[in-house]
C-alpha cells in the first residue's frame, strides 16, 4: 500500500458531509440502534408512473446504446421548451449538455474553466460540494457568509467586497439547500449591477430545487430578471429533485455555445453521455403531466409548517420558515453552553448535532458543513410519522441539557 499516491487534488477535499452523516446513521441502524434520519436529501415519493413507463418502452424499442454525448435531441429540446415556457429564457438545444445529474454538470463547469488560484464565490451557508469542488479543480472557493437577519441571501455590497480581478464565479442557489432562501426578481436585478461593473465574472445558477418552492407564482430567474447576463452564466438543472428521480442521474446545463462546447470536449474524455434509458424517462417528465409537482410540494409544505412549528416550540432551538427546498435549517444557539447528561458541554453545533444522534437517535446535518453556524440542518423530505417522530426526540433531549 506504500506504493499508493493519491493526488493533492483529492488530499485537499473532504467526503461530503452529509453522506457521512447518512452514513453513520446508517451503520447505527445496523447495530440494533432505532435511528430517526433526516439527513438524505431525496424525495421519499416513487417516481411518477408515466415516467417509468416511458423509460420501459424506451428500452423495449432498443434505446439502450449511445447516444450523442450532449445528449439526446429528444431531450435537449424538452429542456430547452422548458426554460422557455417556465424560466422565460431561450436556449438552443446546441446550447444544452445533459449531464450525470446536475452534481456533474458543476464539476465540470468548474473543471472547464478554472486555473490555478481562480475563485469561486460562494454564498453560505451552502451546499456542501461547491467549495469542494472548486477546490479539486484547483480554484479557491471564496465563502460570503449570509446571515440568517438577511433571510441567508447574499447582499450586493457583499458581492461587492467578495470582488476581485482573480473572481471567475459567482454561485447562485435558488431555493437554497440548506436553508430554502429565495431570491426574488428585484434581489437579482440588484445583484445584476454589481456583476455589470465586473464582466469577467461569470454566474452558475443551481436551479435544482425550482420549483419545490411555497409562495404563489412563478419563481423568478436570474436570466428572465437580468437578461443581459445571458452570456455568462450557466444554469445548472435536472429531474432529480423535482421528479423524486435522485437514482435515474440526468442532469444539465444550458449556456453560452463556447462554453458549451468545453463541457461537450471535456465530459467525451471524462464520463461519455447520460444513461439513454434516463434520458428517455427525463423526456417524459419534462414533457408530461405536472400534476405530480403541485401535489408533491403541497405534501412538503405541510410538513415544513408542522415541523418547523413543533422545532421552534422547543426552548433553545428556533426556525425561519423557509420559501422553498425541502429542508429547515435550525438555529441552534440556544443549546451551546449547556451541559449533557454525561457532563459535557455543547461547543458547537458539530457538538450538538453528534449529541442529538447519540441521545436521541436523530440523524441531522451540523451548519458547520454549510458553511455558517450554529445551526443545523433536517430533510423534511420523509413522512410526517418521521419527522413527528424526530421533533419529539430532539425535544426530549434539549429538555435534558442543564
Amino acid at each position: 500500500m506504500g506504493s499508493i499516491h493519491v493526488s493533492e487534488r483529492v488530499r485537499r477535499i473532504k467526503p461530503s458531509p452529509s453522506t457521512s452523516a447518512a452514513d453513520r446513521a446508517n451503520q447505527l441502524r445496523r447495530e440494533g440502534r432505532s435511528i430517526v434520519n433526516l439527513v438524505v436529501g431525496e424525495p421519499d415519493f416513487d417516481t411518477p408512473a408515466p415516467i417509468r413507463e416511458a423509460a420501459a418502452r424506451a428500452m423495449d424499442a432498443g434505446a439502450t446504446r449511445y447516444t450523442t454525448l450532449a445528449g439526446t435531441p429528444e431531450l435537449r429540446q424538452a429542456i430547452a421548451d422548458k426554460l422557455a415556457r417556465e424560466n422565460g429564457v431561450a436556449f438552443e438545444p446546441s446550447e444544452i449538455v445533459v449531464t450525470n445529474g446536475a452534481k456533474s454538470a458543476i464539476y465540470a463547469a468548474f473543471a472547464a474553466t478554472l486555473d490555478e488560484g481562480d475563485e469561486v464565490i460562494v454564498p453560505a451557508p451552502y451546499w456542501v460540494s461547491y467549495p469542494d469542488a472548486a477546490l479539486a479543480c484547483d480554484g479557491v472557493p471564496v465563502p460570503v457568509a449570509c446571515p440568517e437577519a438577511q433571510g441567508f441571501k447574499l447582499a450586493p455590497a457583499q458581492l461587492e467586497a467578495a470582488i476581485t480581478p482573480r473572481t471567475r464565479w459567482l454561485v447562485l442557489n435558488s431555493p437554497s439547500n440548506p436553508t430554502g432562501a429565495t431570491y426574488s426578481a428585484d434581489e437579482y436585478r440588484a445583484l445584476a449591477k454589481v456583476l455589470a461593473r465586473h464582466p469577467h465574472v461569470m454566474v452558475m445558477t443551481d436551479d435544482i430545487y425550482e420549483h419545490i418552492r411555497f409562495a404563489n407564482g412563478v419563481a423568478p430567474h436570474l436570466l428572465a430578471a437580468a437578461p443581459e447576463l445571458r452570456d455568462r452564466t450557466l444554469a445548472i438543472n435536472g429531474v432529480s429533485k423535482t421528479y423524486a428521480m435522485t437514482g435515474w442521474r440526468i442532469g444539465w446545463a444550458a449556456g453560452p455555445r463556447e462554453l458549451i462546447r468545453a463541457l461537450d470536449t471535456l465530459l467525451s474524455q471524462a464520463a461519455g453521455n447520460a444513461c439513454s434509458v434516463s434520458q428517455a424517462a427525463a423526456t417524459a417528465a419534462l414533457n408530461g403531466d405536472q400534476s405530480f409537482v403541485a401535489e408533491s410540494v403541497a405534501t412538503y409544505r405541510a410538513r415544513r409548517d408542522r415541523t418547523a412549528a413543533g422545532l421552534n416550540a422547543i426552548p433553545g432551538l428556533s426556525c425561519r420558515v423557509p420559501e422553498g427546498a425541502f429542508y429547515l435549517y435550525v438555529n441552534c444557539a440556544g443549546l451551546i453552553g449547556r451541559t449533557t447528561p454525561d457532563g459535557k458541554t455543547l461547543g458547537s453545533d458539530g457538538e450538538v448535532v453528534l449529541y442529538l444522534l447519540e441521545r436521541a437517535g436523530v440523524a441531522v446535518v451540523a451548519g458547520e458543513a454549510y458553511g455558517l453556524s450554529p445551526y443545523f440542518r433536517l430533510s423534511i423530505a420523509t413522512s410526517q410519522d418521521n419527522l413527528d417522530d424526530g421533533v419529539a426526540r430532539i425535544a426530549a433531549a434539549a429538555a435534558d441539557l442543564r
